[in-house]
């Protein structure tokens, strides 16, 4: 998952024309440790529907609040520089509710896509 580390280059991945679906985190926080060992597999399963970028609130400085970013983890959709989805809480997430959530991402973007199309 490639690393956001500043507000320029959060910036230049969700103006992308493709979905990106940032996930918010610290390293101080347990609930994002707890995703780290199934991340690498999502991210493949996903891989050719959407990029995956990890924001470190801690080093992009006023992006999460910006953001409204309230809990960590916390997942967000975008493309054309427009957030389309979020999962934002401050609850634990299970692999599970994580599929489910880029599932729901993807199928935003793909109607999104379609509709501008017609």
């Amino acid at each position: 998952m490639q690393m956001i580390n500043s507000k320029e280059d959060f910036i230049t991945v969700t103006h992308s024309s493709q979905l990106t679906v940032a996930v918010f985190k610290a390293d101080w926080c347990g609930d994002c440790r707890y995703i780290d060992p199934f991340m690498p597999e999502v991210e493949s399963k996903y891989a050719d529907r959407l990029t995956l970028v990890e924001v470190d609130v801690e080093a992009t400085g006023d992006v999460s609040q910006e953001q409204n970013i309230l809990g960590i983890p916390s997942f967000v959709a975008y493309a054309n520089g427009k957030e389309l989805v979020r999962f934002v809480n401050k609850a634990r997430k299970s692999r599970e509710e994580i599929e489910q959530f880029l599932d729901r991402a993807v199928a935003v973007y793909e109607t999104l896509a379609t509709t501008a199309a017609e």
